[in-house]
């Protein structure tokens, strides 16, 4: 479900369940958190991609409350593997987006360093819709990036915002046509991998500035997270999602 490719320095990290379109599970997650942490120096850059015509549908919402509900909670499972993952990963990360890229199909771009996007992206965040909050540190990220009005706009109302939008809104580097966009995501995957590489890191650490402050939000985000989920709110909002699924 999380297919993991090589092309030379670059690692390929792909959401491969289009049955479903790439519902992420606590095992892809899992899949996911692992890659991004890899030890093995040969990858100098990762990239994120979907298939064409869905990034992700965002959490599979049976196995995501599932896990929310179990004794570990979400920071102890993949979720949370994954979040810790998301906010430093030791190499830089290309996205390329094409389709839906729900929930946190949107707010993991919030860390990567390159993201393209075609025409057809979609990127929403129904968050409180659900009667919960956004995540992955998009409450301190989001704002940063894009100022508080249109963070509001998509990480409170919920609106969805098109590939254009987002790269408006700061998100999104360049939106390509989906023929071109996975050897532009590539290319450019090869050119980071190409410089030198402690230069590289260092430049990288200073843009992103000190992670200490994002790294307590998610994990913030996710306590609060846990404990909206258990109210009638949530459970009224789940049930109906569901039951138009």
């Amino acid at each position: 479900m999380i297919s993991i490719e090589r092309d030379g320095a670059v690692q390929i990290i792909r959401m491969d369940r289009v049955e479903k379109k790439n519902a992420l599970t606590q095992a892809m997650y899992m899949d996911m958190a692992d890659a991004l942490k890899t030890e093995d120096e040969s990858i100098r850059c990762h990239v994120m991609l979907g298939r064409p015509g869905v990034f992700t549908a965002g959490n599979d919402i049976a196995d995501f409350l599932k896990a929310a509900m179990s004794g570990e909670g979400l920071e102890a499972g993949g979720v949370g593997k994954f979040l810790g993952a998301l906010h430093e990963p030791s190499r830089p990360v290309v996205a390329g987006i094409d389709g839906p890229a729900i929930g946190v199909g949107t707010t993991m771009l919030f860390h990567f360093d390159m993201v393209f996007a075609t025409e057809n992206a979609l990127f929403k965040t129904p968050f409180t819709d659900l009667g919960i909050i956004p995540e992955a540190g998009s409450t301190l990220i989001g704002p940063e990036t894009m100022g508080y009005h249109k963070a509001f706009e998509m990480l409170a109302l919920g609106e969805s915002f098109t590939a254009e939008m987002a790269k408006e809104a700061g998100f999104v580097n360049h939106v390509v046509s989906p023929d071109e966009l996975e050897d532009r995501v590539l290319a450019i995957a090869q050119k980071v991998a190409s410089k030198p590489q402690n230069a590289l890191r260092i430049s990288r650490e200073l843009l992103r500035g000190k992670r200490e402050p994002l790294e307590k939000r998610i994990f913030e985000e996710i306590g609060l997270f846990a404990e909206l989920l258990k109210s009638d709110e949530a459970r009224e909002a789940f049930m109906k999602f569901m039951s138009k699924a």
